[in-house]
């Protein structure tokens, strides 16, 4: 093959030498293109492209009960994509990262409990049903033809057929009278769009608004409670005991920040005692309450050594001595455990007189000291 080859598909496009084209830009001009109908530009393209077209299947018949069952189908399959992305949507907006006066109320079970898994299966089960919505679409309502083509430099020639191959390949998909499906496709666009952009909201909201890393459910005339919800007066313990206790607030035994460990001392432990500085006065009797979060890394601590004085975390072996302020005294900790102000109240029940004076956990950057 040469460059005055004219067959159709060849590189060249006159009998005459002059440039290489794609297609016969000498034979038709751009005017005669212009007049030529969709039908027309892409015969010819195929024509002059070497297209052969080897086998060609209509889709369904405009309005045949074929086609309407399967638009409904597709139209459904859109919609229900559409609403698991509004779902998703509405979920992520109110698990508190994003709106900053509103989310979901915070209990055992619901939505909160299991947010998380909720909005990966709705964002999954959207982007599924889009994949089959549009297997369905491509399956059952265009038509299908199997051809095979040479490839070649395109041309303006290639440039306009091509155009027209396309428009009427949208033209042929029928969207423009199946309006269910072009409403469901907007509506699922939409919910998809949404559910694809939100996660940027937690950009908008200012994560230490509030102190909350520094703040915990504990504040003055708060009782502290055991685990099952009971109060706790002060001779309900025996001395050398420890007993975990939780806020009595709406999800205060499953705040992360709130748990606290009630320590009473025995005789010889308070004639030992040594409060940190300006905290003296932070205990009740021979009571004192710490935080059960350990300041290196964050693990429970409990593991209470009644003869030593000393509160052991088992992640890595720190330990706190409970008579110097549980000020560590062994392990990789480098801070003591925050102390939480205690007193009774009218009942005889043990509250807390503030929340606690430091962040409680591990260190951050921005963590404000007593």
């Amino acid at each position: 093959m040469n460059t005055h080859d004219t067959r159709p598909g060849s590189t060249g496009g006159a009998d005459t030498p002059g440039p290489l084209h794609g297609g016969p830009d000498e034979d038709y001009t751009p005017e005669q293109l212009a007049a030529m109908s969709l039908d027309e530009l892409d015969r010819l393209g195929a024509r002059y492209d070497g297209v052969e077209i080897m086998h060609v299947e209509p889709g369904p018949e405009p309005g045949s009960p074929l086609e309407k069952r399967a638009v409904r189908q597709i139209g459904t399959v859109f919609t229900l994509a559409g609403l698991c992305a509004f779902a998703s949507v509405v979920i992520y907006a109110g698990s508190g990262w994003f709106l900053p006066t509103w989310q979901w109320s915070v209990s055992e079970s619901g939505w909160s409990a299991i947010f998380t898994p909720l909005v990966g299966a709705l964002f999954g089960a959207a982007m599924i049903l889009v994949g089959v919505g549009l297997v369905l679409y491509t399956k059952k309502l265009l038509p299908h033809e199997t051809a095979v083509q040479d490839k070649h430099d395109a041309s303006a020639f290639d440039r306009a057929t091509a155009g027209a191959t396309l428009v009427r390949t949208a033209h042929n998909s029928g969207l423009a009278r199946r309006k269910l499906i072009t409403r469901s496709l907007a509506f699922m666009g939409g919910g998809l769009g949404l559910m694809l952009i939100m996660p940027l909201g937690g950009l908008i909201k200012n994560p230490n608004t509030g102190d909350p890393l520094g703040t915990t459910p504990w504040k003055q005339g708060v009782r502290l409670t055991r685990l099952d919800g009971s109060p706790i007066r002060p001779g309900d313990q025996e001395p050398g005991s420890l007993e975990t206790v939780f806020p009595a607030v709406p999800g205060g035994n499953r705040a992360a920040n709130a748990a606290t460990m009630l320590i009473r001392l025995r005789p010889e432990q308070v004639a030992a005692n040594r409060p940190r500085p300006g905290q003296g006065n932070l205990g009740y009797g021979d009571y004192v309450a710490y935080s059960k979060i350990c300041t290196h890394a964050g693990c429970p601590v409990s593991l209470y050594e009644q003869e030593t004085s000393r509160i052991l975390c088992p992640c890595h072996q720190s330990q706190f001595d409970v008579t110097q302020g549980a000020k560590p005294v062994f392990g990789p900790a480098s801070r003591p455990l925050p102390q939480l102000p205690i007193t009774v109240d009218a009942s005889g029940y043990f509250v807390a007189r503030s929340d606690y004076l430091e962040a409680v956990g591990p260190t951050y950057w921005n963590r404000r000291r007593i």
